[in-house]
């Protein structure tokens, strides 16, 4: 009965892959049927697959939040307006509006977790586009590999980067002083092949800057007021975890949003079933359907027998186990969101690490708070980088990208998963290799 269950487990999951590469399936619709067959046959329980999405709920929490707080500010038309300010700063030429979403992005991702960023800035890529005259698709796209590489800045920058981060003991200063160099280099490549990963965009100029539709802002006192949640909500994302009473991102998230919906109810700018009619809810359900599949492949012992494989396979040898690791979470990462990937990944590099005697039995414990070896420490460095830029390869590959991909189809434009990976298959393989050389000379030779 096990081994069934394994192979119904696996079997679907590559099925829903694959329905997701093909297309056949719109992407939530395949993963929320992959997610009911488990149920269905047993693998899990629905009190089991509940479990898992509970799991997660830090970050559906955060991401719902900052979907409102986005969409309960849309009647004052903040959007429109930054939108046409920022056509102007680039003096209408293709090439600084994409040096712009570069610049103006990557600060905000090394504090904020890369989803929230793309959510708060992805609004303003289609009314810009638009001004410009150019298909915001491939806009969108960049904001979303910038958002994955920068994410590498800090340890706060991706949650994939703090679950791992986290699970070592990294501190944030220690992360600066190891790891953020390498960020920066895969920020640095992207902004290198601009010119030939998006050439029409980069040539493009707009000469009648004057023509351009100036939008006024709606309800001022109203956006004033809003201003203020938004830079509460910003400030405790960035010290919240660190207060004498933690608060997390996600909780400080829900709070903004309830106060957005409180603030636009009583300024009568928007209803409340308005604004929770129109978030996206497709996204959020094919978070939840994905971490339910991910726990179908934990529940089974897909992902512990893995560690096994990697202990026959690699031995103890640091070099070849961290590079072969940067490349195999990145090309993983390409078909699982990181978020559910490092969480399966993490104890299974921790057994890995034990199994073969590189650290004591100990670090299994959750509640360990000593230092881990440094000799196994640049396999996890290479899982840090291997999850964030592998998720610029497809569609799924990282939540930041889905969360794109539902703002684009909220304005009218699918982005298919031929789309993503046209651009996104050379930023990944670009970047990854330059991380497998950044780790080889800074932390194995």
């Amino acid at each position: 009965m096990e081994n069934v269950q394994t192979a119904i487990a696996a079997v679907t999951f590559m099925g829903v892959i694959v329905l997701v590469m093909t297309e056949w399936v719109n992407l939530t619709v395949a993963a929320f049927l992959g997610a009911l067959i488990l149920v269905f046959t047993h693998v899990m329980t629905l009190n089991d697959a509940i479990e898992y999405v509970g799991r997660s709920h830090g970050t559906l929490g955060l991401f719902f939040g900052v979907m409102v707080m986005v969409r309960a500010f849309e009647p004052t038309k903040v959007f429109e307006y930054l939108a046409t300010k920022m056509v102007i700063l680039a003096q209408g030429k293709g090439k600084n509006l994409l040096l712009g979403i570069v610049a103006i992005t990557t600060p905000i991702c090394a504090v904020l977790p890369n989803a929230t960023t793309v959510m708060l800035l992805a609004p303003l890529i289609p009314p810009i586009a638009e001004e410009v005259g150019v298909d915001f698709v491939p806009l969108l796209i960049l904001m979303v590999f910038v958002a994955n590489s920068s994410g590498l800045l800090t340890i706060v920058g991706d949650p994939a980067t703090f679950i791992v981060g986290d699970a070592i003991n990294m501190s944030f200063a220690d992360y600066l002083a190891q790891l953020s160099l390498g960020g920066a280099i895969s920020v640095a490549v992207l902004v290198a092949i601009l010119p030939w990963l998006f050439p029409e965009i980069w040539r493009k100029k707009l000469d009648n800057l004057e023509n351009l539709p100036h939008p006024k802002i709606n309800h001022p006192r109203v956006l004033a007021v809003g201003s203020l949640i938004i830079g509460l909500v910003l400030t405790f994302f960035v010290v919240g975890e660190s207060l004498p009473s933690p608060i997390s991102p996600a909780a400080i998230a829900l709070l903004g949003a309830a106060l957005a919906m409180l603030l636009a109810h009583q300024s009568k700018i928007d209803s409340v079933n308005h604004i929770l009619r129109d978030l996206d809810w497709s996204t959020l359900l094919f978070f939840m359907s994905f971490f339910v599949l991910i726990g179908g492949l934990e529940k089974t012992g897909i992902i512990g027998n893995m560690s096994g494989f990697l202990a026959v396979i690699l031995g103890k040898n640091i070099f070849i186990g961290s590079l072969a690791l940067l490349f195999f979470v990145g090309l993983l990462s390409s078909l699982v969101p990181n978020i559910p990937l490092v969480v399966a990944m993490v104890p299974l590099l921790k057994q890995y690490v034990v199994n073969v005697g590189l650290a004591p039995a100990e670090v299994l414990n959750p509640d360990f708070s000593g230092q881990f070896p440094m000799e196994v420490l640049p396999l996890f460095y290479a899982m840090m980088y291997g999850a964030n830029l592998g998720g610029n390869g497809t569609l799924i590959g990282a939540s930041s990208n889905v969360v794109a991909a539902g703002i684009s189809e909220l304005h009218g434009r699918r982005i298919s998963f031929q789309t993503f990976l046209r651009y996104g298959l050379p930023v990944m393989v670009l970047q990854l290799i330059t991380a497998a050389i950044y780790v080889t000379f800074r932390f194995l030779v």
